[in-house]
């Protein structure tokens, strides 16, 4: 039972009950709470009634955690609830809790928290291994996240008085390395024509996603996120509003972040294409009546039911895709590093390709094509050496 007392102008005490301790007297908590706004006297009875009614939920919360014997997984329900659903997005949500789920829980959650030593999480980390039933090793990346996951965890159990120390601050993160040091894995010119004639045969929606893929430099979120409204036909543009993420649920729809809302000018061959593209787009919804269940948005790319893409199902498709047409293994998200340098070697500028692509800034471009360059710089410098050639 929480009550409260006035101790002066606009403060007042708030005391909450935590039980009966192990001398056979009970246990208070107190708080000091000042009234700031101006409130009727009824007012501020409800008002103070739900700040004692709060005080006594948190204080009995943290009598839980310091005095029971609880285990790592117990707390993580609470860190959850606590920090994770209140402090990163759900993309992020979705990488946290995998993390937790394949690598931590299975060898720390049936231990007490306040017996997890350093020795422990060290062992832990240098162990990873994958769960995903594929050949080599968990990567860098993925062993990253896990420090991530348990850092954020033991630095929360400090912070909340659950631990006095946290067992995690003498371990460093695993190095990853620089995307600049990232060896690009891209089509040259002849194999992207060897692509765009290969998709020719293939269903029409396919054609269009991986030729808007490759000729804009477009991420899979946000070409499954494109709607007609953001497609303008006449001026030759797609204006990027909003990507399809995963989510716990499936999929949410979003706005992009940073600098990824943007207008991109696409080549007039692609405007024909699409023109084409709706026109067929148009029939087929007409034949799909039956099924068809979108009533609210108008999808460049859906299922039989009008709705947007999972954004798994381009990746799947692609790969079954180019082992049918015995072309190179590239990801999905590496058409749009082929973009990239397809663009360097006609000699865009930098800030242009930064802007189409829609990174933060130009030292994100240079981060990652950055060694492109010099061979384009060579070509230019043979070209001037021709004009000074008497």
């Amino acid at each position: 039972m929480t009550t409260f007392r006035q101790k002066g102008k606009n403060t007042y005490q708030l005391r909450a009950s935590l039980g009966i301790g192990s001398n056979n007297k009970y246990i208070y908590k107190y708080k000091t709470y000042r009234v700031t706004e101006k409130l009727t006297p009824k007012q501020l009875e409800m008002h103070l009634q739900n700040e004692a009614y709060k005080f006594e939920q948190d204080a009995l919360s943290q009598k839980h955690f310091m005095n029971s014997k609880y285990t790592f997984v117990d707390f993580v329900e609470h860190w959850k609830v606590n920090w994770l659903e209140k402090e990163v997005s759900e993309s992020t949500i979705i990488l946290r809790l995998s993390s937790l789920n394949n690598h931590i829980i299975p060898v720390l959650g049936h231990l007490k928290l306040n017996k997890i030593t350093t020795m422990m999480l060290f062992d832990l980390i240098n162990n990873l291994t994958r769960k995903d039933k594929q050949k080599g090793e968990l990567s860098n990346s993925a062993k990253h996240e896990v420090h991530k996951v348990l850092m954020s965890i033991f630095k929360n159990a400090v912070n909340w008085s659950i631990i006095k120390t946290n067992p995690m601050l003498g371990i460093k993160a695993p190095s990853q390395k620089r995307k600049s040091e990232h060896t690009l894995n891209v089509f040259d010119e002849n194999e992207v024509k060897k692509l765009l004639v290969a998709l020719q045969s293939e269903l029409e929606h396919w054609k269009v996603f991986i030729t808007l893929a490759l000729a804009t430099g477009m991420r899979r979120s946000e070409l499954t996120g494109l709607e007609w409204k953001h497609v303008d036909l006449e001026k030759g543009i797609i204006n990027i509003q909003q990507i399809i993420s995963k989510s716990r649920e499936g999929t949410e729809i979003k706005t992009p972040k940073y600098n990824s809302k943007r207008v991109i000018a696409i080549p007039s061959n692609i405007i024909e294409m699409l023109k084409r593209y709706k026109l067929y787009s148009i029939k087929e919804k007409e034949a799909l009546q039956h099924t068809w269940s979108e009533k609210e948005y108008d999808w460049l790319f859906y299922n039989e039911h009008g709705n947007h893409l999972h954004p798994d199902t381009p990746t799947k498709w692609w790969k079954r895709f180019l082992t049918r047409k015995k072309i190179r293994h590239i990801r999905l998200h590496d058409l749009r590093h082929t973009a990239a340098t397809l663009l360097i070697a006609k000699n865009v500028h930098p800030k242009i390709i930064s802007e189409r692509l829609g990174h933060r800034d130009i030292s994100t471009t240079m981060n990652i094509y950055g060694h492109t360059l010099p061979s384009i710089d060579r070509k230019a410098s043979e070209k001037i050496n021709d004009i000074f050639s008497i």
